[in-house]
């Protein structure tokens, strides 16, 4: 088989669009079983993540006034929500490489199986994994403070559209893991590609805060527009500095963001797995 074959034809082998599927959720189930077996993964990223609720609701909170007088602590949560699930493509490029590394992916390659189902599989763990660690914050949320002052429907809505990012977030991490060489390289480009889109927003402060010439990069940051989502959707505070679609439209302003990155990373990262498969 060749590589020109690549996805379609091994999936054709096996029963087409079904046949995929199937493999994918094989594959999915897997990386899923790995978690219990390396729990230091899932326990530190909890703890990272809880860290983060402590230290900027009880130690910055009180520097951090909201322009409105709201409650910083219902402003932070979507905030570390959207941060959590932004660090997704962080757990999907370390993963993509360790698999590499290991020879694992070569492995699966010698199987009778989809070979969409490798990146299929990596991108929906991840989701249920990132799905995981929303619960946690959440009840760490409601210990400090945050409620939601919406109905089920915009909860769940809220929760959708994280997902949805983590999906889209979970495919840069594809692509960065077929394209560094060892897991330590993934660790520090992850840090360093999303370091500055969380900070650079307005999750921990309101982007009035910013100074001018940043304020429109914060607003227009997919984790802000995210972030500015989840805050409407459940009604917590949500200061803007200036009016416009950031402001006026975040939910379809974040969707068209998450088309852009599956639009852009999917086909990249597929490119990438058929060049390595030659």
């Amino acid at each position: 088989m060749t590589a020109a074959g690549g996805l379609s034809t091994r999936a054709a082998t096996n029963g087409g669009f079904r046949g995929a599927l199937r493999d994918g959720l094989i594959v999915m189930w897997r990386n899923l079983k790995r978690i219990p077996r390396i729990p230091e993964l899932a326990i530190f990223a909890i703890l990272q993540s809880i860290m983060f609720v402590l230290l900027f609701a009880f130690v910055f909170g009180g520097a951090i006034p909201l322009p409105d007088g709201g409650n910083y602590k219902e402003f932070l949560m979507p905030g570390i929500f959207a941060q959590t699930i932004a660090f997704a493509s962080a757990t999907t490029t370390v993963g993509m490489t360790d698999d590499m590394a290991k020879g694992i992916i070569d492995r699966f390659r010698s199987l009778p199986m989809a070979r969409s189902a490798v990146l299929t599989g990596r991108t929906l763990s991840d989701v249920i994994y990132n799905a995981g660690l929303l619960i946690v914050l959440m009840l760490s949320g409601l210990a400090v403070g945050w409620v939601v002052r919406t109905g089920p429907a915009e909860f769940l809505a809220g929760v959708g559209l994280l997902l949805l990012f983590a999906f889209a977030m979970s495919w840069i991490g594809v692509w960065l893991g077929l394209s560094v060489p060892t897991v330590e390289v993934a660790q520090q480009v992850g840090f360093t590609v999303l370091f500055p889109i969380t900070f650079v927003s307005n999750v921990f402060v309101p982007t009035q805060t910013l100074p001018d010439w940043l304020r429109p990069i914060a607003e227009w940051n997919p984790v802000s527009t995210l972030t500015a989502s989840i805050r409407n959707l459940w009604g917590n505070p949500n200061p803007f500095a200036a009016e416009g679609l950031p402001a006026e439209q975040p939910i379809l302003l974040t969707l068209i963001w998450i088309a852009v990155i599956l639009a852009v990373f999917v086909p990249l990262g597929v490119r990438r797995y058929r060049m390595i498969s030659r």
